[in-house]
């Protein structure tokens, strides 16, 4: 596993043939109580009224918690909730990964959200349901499972009008960047070949990528690239397959618990093979808005465009 792929990215997901956005739905009303809600992996709860005590375990879980107006009800989250501000304080009740089902329990909650595809282990959630507290599960499997995601989660807790109008400004703007980002690629006379850099040990050599069919090899490719991929479930890619691609361009997802270097990329065993290696083009972009799958998805899409075409003129994403 990667040294940070447990704090933001998910595994399993299809990349989308094109840039163009899927049909947004139109607006509703806030949820009418009681609601049954379906999640992402055949669970379903029944919630006889808005949650006012709500859990999050996961930080994209968070932010579209806070960016739907339910932030104030949120009584804890997990370690990697750090954004926005207002949610670092809140209780940890995940370290590490791990769940402390206890302390939730002793929160009483209305509601928790965990993370599916083994963000959060199945034991817990188990337990959690055990004791009859509602659990629903998103496991964002592609850029619009992401959308839907939102949505689902502002559905469960009294703000699908809300949630609606957020994913309806992203697919607006996720399509804007593509369309730019599209536009500049084809003035090349092929795609270039790009390997966006999720994660690297020192220890074992073991190489981490945006996953075969993965949103982040989704949103890579919606650049106009022709992107290097690893494993679906693992994400690893080994040497042997990287130096065969040979990659034009290597971009450093870089945040706090990963910081490479163009430097110490190129001082990898092996890499030194490279054409990007060896022109230097390597380019480094703050990480955490693009592999989170939650509400500034488009703001990391947005500089993703521009680490790729950095002479892009581009519209800000609020």
């Amino acid at each position: 596993m990667s040294p940070r792929r447990s704090r933001s990215l998910q595994p399993r997901t299809s990349p989308s043939p094109s840039p163009s956005p899927s049909p947004s739905p139109s607006p509703s009303p806030a949820a009418a109580f009681p609601v049954t809600l379906s999640d992402d992996e055949g669970g379903q709860i029944t919630l006889s009224a808005a949650p006012q005590k709500i859990v999050s375990l996961t930080p994209a879980v968070t932010e579209t918690l806070f960016a739907v107006g339910a932030g104030p009800r949120v009584v804890a989250t997990d370690d990697s909730s750090d954004y926005p501000a207002a949610a670092k304080p809140l209780p940890d009740v995940v370290t590490l990964g791990t769940v402390d089902v206890e302390k939730i329990v002793s929160l009483d909650p209305d509601l928790v959200i965990a993370g599916g595809a083994g963000f959060t282990s199945a034991e817990s959630i188990e337990r959690l349901r055990s004791v009859h507290i509602p659990v629903l599960v998103v496991s964002s499997s592609t850029i619009d499972g992401i959308y839907k995601d939102i949505e689902l989660v502002g559905t469960a807790v009294g703000a699908s009008d809300k949630a609606v109008a957020l994913t309806t400004k992203m697919r607006a703007d996720m399509a804007v960047i593509a369309t730019a980002a599209q536009a500049a690629s084809a003035k090349a006379p092929t795609k270039p070949r790009v390997f966006y850099d999720v994660g690297y040990l020192d220890t074992t050599g073991q190489i981490y990528g945006p996953g075969e069919g993965s949103f982040l090899a989704e949103m890579v490719g919606l650049l106009g690239v022709d992107v290097i991929t690893g494993d679906k479930v693992t994400y690893e890619i080994p040497l042997e397959k990287l130096i065969e691609r040979d990659p034009e361009v290597i971009i450093l997802g870089v945040n706090a618990f990963y910081a490479p270097t163009p430097q110490t990329v190129a001082k990898r065993n092996g890499w030194k093979a490279l054409t990007a290696v060896k022109t230097g083009d390597i380019r480094s972009v703050n990480d955490t808005e693009i592999t989170r799958p939650g509400p500034r998805l488009a703001t990391g899409m947005h500089n993703l465009a521009l680490a790729m075409y950095p002479d892009l003129q581009l519209p800000p994403v609020d």
